[in-house]
């Protein structure tokens, strides 16, 4: 049975920056959770970051690559540097994703960790543009397929 590491705050956990949930609605996630499937997990938390905290940005032009190797930052809105901690959230995912046989990942979008289509600009203005959180380009980088909860019915089809 394929498994499925999931961001936290989808499942309704109150983890994300602004110690809300963004809690995902879907018949097949009650399915795949009441099948044990689902691993659920922030990485940003895990990682020994405090909720709430403040938001936090891939820096302007800086990809989730150039910060996994080593050459790219992630900073808060009052330009704190936090790249350490999201990396190691990035490890923490990678860890529990292969300690759970998760060949998959569920995560939610924009984040700086999570995003798999989308983050934000690193202008902390609100503004959104194509690309992935670190989270999500260590996973893919080692064999994990990422999706964002628009996804889910790609997810679903991939597990058959």
């Amino acid at each position: 049975m394929s498994r499925i590491l999931i961001s936290a705050c989808l499942m309704g956990a109150p983890v994300r920056y602004d110690g809300r949930a963004k809690t995902l609605t879907d018949a097949l996630l009650t399915r795949w959770q009441a099948e044990g499937r689902l691993v659920p997990l922030c990485p940003e938390v895990a990682a020994g970051l405090p909720t709430p905290r403040p938001p936090a940005e891939l820096a302007p032009g800086v990809t989730a690559a150039q910060v996994l190797d080593g050459t790219g930052s992630i900073r808060t809105d009052q330009g704190a540097d936090v790249t350490r901690a999201f990396v190691r959230g990035a490890e923490i995912a990678l860890r529990t994703a292969l300690a759970h046989g998760c060949t998959f990942a569920l995560l939610t979008d924009a984040s700086p960790s999570c995003g798999s289509l989308q983050i934000y600009a690193g202008r902390h203005d609100g503004t959104r543009i194509a690309g992935r959180g670190v989270v999500a380009e260590h996973l893919i980088r080692h064999g994990i397929a990422v999706f964002a909860p628009s996804q889910i019915t790609d997810l679903a089809a991939r597990l058959g």
